[in-house]
């Protein structure tokens, strides 16, 4: 945890604690005329003017409209990216990839919790053997990449889809528990085993308790003090994977490209300019970014290595753009939340658009009450059912990701019951996008497994540098130039303070 969120947490939590003990203005209820934080009307708490913190790591990515989508000639002629004008609400997003050595502290941190489970770290661990090719010497690669401290700052490689998700879960759980440690709340606990870990959601249901330093003190008549809840607003949102857009917008960093509300050059890259080789005076002529300049040029001539990596540089080279993010063109791909579709752009929302969304709830027992904690100590989630789904929101289900293309409800296939032995909750694609042995009729390497990657990497062509470009790839999939970075909502003010 950085000073300045401690600083200012601490500032938060003071300010919680003032108002709640009657200290500063109670306000008023608009509505009912009632006092906030008045022990005397039943202590109804408000925190007012609260702004959220900017959470380790992270820079904040202010939102807005931009044009989605390709920006030069489509030389694959895939046809999967039309432009398109959205808007992108303002969201936190890793200042650089995430690192080696932050995988490795998370490695650490799972094999010394879950004793009982090995199979967790066994899961979590990268695979090492995307480095080996068949006429190539990367067995170094294989064995020091990872691991050894000369690599600390190199983003780390070999992770899959789910890898990266279940990463980023477990960060916003290290990252709020110290924020509860930092304000007293909690006391440190190096043994916390198994289902007895902290977890977020897990914690503001009342199903962590951890070591208990203090609670804050409750204007409720019948209790004295409280655990925080997320009304307090000091812990921090989730962290998570970027989707598509964010990370399209983010890369091409429009801030620094625009006066007023008029954007004057298009970006075909995180620069001006359609150049790769910076152009400023000091570094005229240097490579702006770690990709292939040719065949068999991956870093320059002995003597003069020009960008100066023959595998990923470490995270912080070359120049951040204009949001202040590193490589966000080449050095590795990044994997996105998105589910792939080629033509994810015929069907997309104006805002935030997001393919993939399959609607979950907390699990509840026969009471209604929030289901026990699983053997690894977090909240039990299930699929909304379809029926609820209907009657809550008017939706025709809870799983989104083949909308318009795989539902039973909009068949894009006519006639008889080819999905009726579909599974539910994502009626069709079975049949749409797998194809059984045997079976002759349907085929694709697209599935709901699919996943976006962007970015380029250390062995793309400057062509996949461009934000605009997409590739895919199984989320159980991982490679050799193919890492992430985290992201978290902007809740609040998209302005900022």
């Amino acid at each position: 945890m950085n000073l300045k969120l401690s600083a200012l947490s601490c500032f938060a939590l003071f300010s919680v604690i003032l108002v709640s003990c009657g200290g500063g203005g109670k306000g008023v209820s608009s509505t009912t005329g009632w006092n906030y934080n008045d022990p005397d009307n039943g202590g109804f708490e408000v925190v007012t003017a609260a702004e959220q913190e900017t959470g380790p790591g992270l820079v904040m990515i202010q939102g807005g409209t931009f044009t989605m989508g390709r920006v030069e000639q489509d030389v694959m002629y895939e046809w999967n990216n039309v432009p398109r004008r959205v808007t992108v609400s303002s969201f936190y997003l890793d200042e650089t990839e995430v690192r080696n050595v932050d995988y490795r502290e998370y490695l650490h941190w799972i094999k010394r919790v879950f004793v009982d489970y090995p199979k967790v770290y066994q899961n979590a661990l990268p695979d090492t053997l995307v480095w080996r090719r068949p006429m190539a010497y990367n067995e170094p690669y294989v064995l020091y990449y990872l691991r050894h401290p000369s690599y600390n700052e190199y983003p780390v490689v070999g992770v899959n889809w789910l890898q990266a998700t279940d990463y980023c879960a477990w960060r916003t759980d290290r990252v709020n528990e110290n924020i509860l440690i930092q304000q007293g709340i909690l006391n440190p606990d190096p043994n916390q085993i198994n289902e007895e870990n902290f977890n977020t959601d897990a914690y503001l249901v009342g199903q962590y308790e951890g070591l208990v330093n203090k609670n804050l003190p409750s204007l409720d008549p019948n209790q004295d003090t409280r655990r925080v809840m997320l009304e307090d607003g000091l812990l921090l949102p989730q962290y998570r994977l970027p989707s598509e857009a964010e990370w399209e917008f983010a890369a091409l960093a429009l801030i620094g490209n625009s006066f007023e509300e008029r954007v004057y050059e298009r970006r075909i890259y995180p620069w001006n300019g359609h150049n790769i080789r910076n152009d400023q005076q000091k570094v005229r002529g240097e490579m702006r970014a770690n990709y292939v300049r040719g065949r068999g040029d991956m870093m320059g001539v002995a003597g003069d290595l020009n960008d100066n990596a023959s595998i990923p540089a470490p995270v912080v080279s070359y120049w951040p753009n204009d949001y202040g993010l590193y490589n966000m063109a080449g050095n590795v791909n990044e994997w996105v939340r998105d589910v792939y579709r080629p033509q994810t752009f015929q069907e997309f929302d104006e805002f935030n658009p997001f393919r993939g969304n399959v609607f979950k709830q907390p699990k509840k027992d026969e009471e209604g009450n929030v289901a026990e904690k699983d053997s690894l100590g977090r909240l039990q989630y299930v699929d909304v059912p379809e029926e609820e789904a209907i009657n809550r929101w008017n939706y025709k289900k809870a799983d989104y990701i083949n909308y318009r293309d795989g539902d039973h409800e909009s068949s894009i296939i006519d006639g008889g019951d080819w999905a009726a032995d579909a599974p539910s909750q994502s009626r069709g694609s079975a049949r749409m996008y797998k194809m059984e042995p045997g079976d002759n009729d349907v085929s694709s390497m697209i599935s709901d497994q699919s996943r976006v990657y962007k970015g380029g990497s250390w062995r793309d062509r400057a062509y996949w540098l461009s934000p605009g470009t997409r590739r895919f790839l199984n989320e159980k999939d991982s490679r050799d130039d193919l890492g992430f970075r985290c992201a978290m909502t902007r809740v609040g003010s998209p302005a900022g303070k």
